[in-house]
């Protein structure tokens, strides 16, 4: 197989509103889609692959170890007390979530809509929210204490006749994560199938038989013809269809696990598109953290260009406006309400104990994302990585922020408390990291990062009556 030559230097032309800019740059064919997609997985593993996943391993294991230490010890290794029941599992659980809705987005909504843009970021993000997923799995399973009794949660017939509470959004949390997860892996894996195909093929014919045969169960005997397409695209649409109403629903009813309560500062029916709009900005800022780097160390910046940043950016600026809306929104309600414990806890929120957390979010999630009225900004891919990692910190300490602050200064100044997170809480939200990254790195290694399929589909040569001249392609 022949290199394909990359140029790292991009260059930014002027925007002409006039001409839709190409999704696939500098005249790559359908050969080049597709050598450029399957060279990570095709080609020698390059070293700092090696160090990012013995990095990541190291972290997943001290997650195993922090879990286990958990297990024989208890909970109260944790920095939770009395009032605050809920500390940082919680906090991680919810920020998780948050940071896997951009995958549901990109890949259903917006395929929908017919956002041809998506084909080249839907693949990764996809993965991101199953990754995502599993690691926000872990903390509330953890949370509970006694990990050995966690069916008691679930509609489980049981000797003891006891049954959860279906009035509990605690309970119906079980059941939106559950089917999310479901549902995007479905997603991510039917998508994935005729890329498996193509791996299985080009692995074959390069005489590596043990991955064309690992590539070949997955991929269920596809062979491109006009049936299988047609139930492809199908599957897909049904799919897509389903996935649609979970980008509302599971952060909604994730915000129903505070929105539900009568403490002050979650007693409030703003939560739900809050949650969403917080959950969606959040996802964006991590698929630019992902894929910035990726897209420079795996020479994809043809295939996922500036346009495609320049529109990420776009979306992380409306849902960051939305989500600062939402904090304004928040002391409009507790003033309005006249209940001078909603009146405080906000006030406390901004100017007490954790006043510096709350400005930090702030600065984070309202202030960083106004960068990108500039469209100098949005195509630059290193303001657009650094702002990334803010919108990150931002959307964890929004969490820490609804999470403390209202827990541990509720309705009785006696019962009030601080709260400082222990080593063992630092230690395992690192981990959970270790987990997400050493999942991704796999995936970036050994699947196609990119749809190939989806990519060339938005290509001009796709189109039967394009012209030779077409995009600047060539029409073979």
């Amino acid at each position: 197989m022949t290199a394909i030559p990359v140029d790292p230097q991009v260059v930014d032309e002027p925007e002409n509103p006039l001409v839709r800019a190409p999704l696939v740059e500098n005249g790559r064919s359908f050969a080049d889609v597709t050598d450029i997609i399957a060279a990570p997985a095709e080609g020698k593993t390059p070293r700092g692959w090696y160090l990012m996943f013995g990095i990541s391993v190291a972290l997943l294991l001290n997650l195993g170890a922090m879990i286990g230490y958990l297990v024989f010890t208890g909970v109260g290794v944790w920095g939770n007390n009395v009032p605050v029941g809920w500390g940082w599992p919680i906090v991680n659980f919810v920020f998780w979530i948050g940071i896997g809705h951009a995958g549901t987005l990109i890949s259903a909504v917006l395929f929908l809509f017919r956002q041809k843009w998506r084909t080249s970021i839907n693949r990764a993000s996809e993965a991101m929210t199953i990754f995502a997923v599993m690691a926000a799995g872990i903390f509330p399973a953890i949370h509970v204490g006694r990990i050995w009794v966690i069916y008691w949660v679930f509609p489980v017939p049981n000797q003891m006749a006891m049954w959860p509470n279906f009035k509990s959004p605690l309970l119906w949390d079980v059941f939106a994560v559950s089917t999310y997860f479901t549902i995007s892996l479905l997603f991510w894996f039917v998508g994935l199938i005729p890329d498996l195909a193509t791996f299985r093929d080009r692995a074959a014919k390069a005489g590596r038989t043990v991955a064309a045969r690992i590539y070949g169960v997955f991929s269920f005997g596809w062979h491109g013809s006009n049936r299988h397409w047609m139930h492809y695209e199908k599957a897909y649409l049904i799919l897509a269809g389903l996935s649609t109403p979970l980008v509302l629903s599971v952060h909604s009813i994730v915000s129903f696990d505070f929105a539900v309560s009568l403490l002050p500062g979650w007693h409030t029916t703003i939560f739900p598109p809050y949650f969403v709009a917080g959950a969606i900005f959040s996802g964006f800022g991590m698929v630019l953290t992902l894929m910035i780097p990726a897209r420079k160390w795996l020479g994809l910046h043809d295939l996922i260009t500036l346009n495609h940043l320049d529109n990420i950016a776009k979306i992380l600026l409306l849902t960051g406006t939305m989500v600062g809306y939402a904090y304004g929104m928040e002391f409009f309600i507790a003033w309005y309400s006249g209940v001078e414990y909603e009146q405080f806890a906000f006030i406390n929120r901004a100017f007490g104990q954790f006043g510096w957390a709350y400005w930090i979010m702030i600065t984070c999630n309202v202030i960083s994302p106004q960068f990108f009225w500039f469209r100098q900004l949005r195509r630059n891919p290193t303001v657009l990585f650094i702002i990334s990692i803010f919108v990150n910190i931002g959307m964890w300490f929004e969490r820490f922020v609804i999470t403390v602050t209202s827990l541990a200064n509720d309705f009785l100044p006696s019962s009030w408390a601080t709260f400082s997170p222990t080593l063992v809480d630092i230690l395992t939200y690192a981990g959970s990291f270790g987990l997400f990254f050493t999942m991704f790195l796999l995936f970036c290694r050994f699947l196609p990062i990119l749809a190939i399929s989806e990519v060339k589909g938005v290509m001009p040569e796709a189109n039967p009556h394009a012209s030779s001249s077409a995009g600047g392609h060539d029409n073979h």
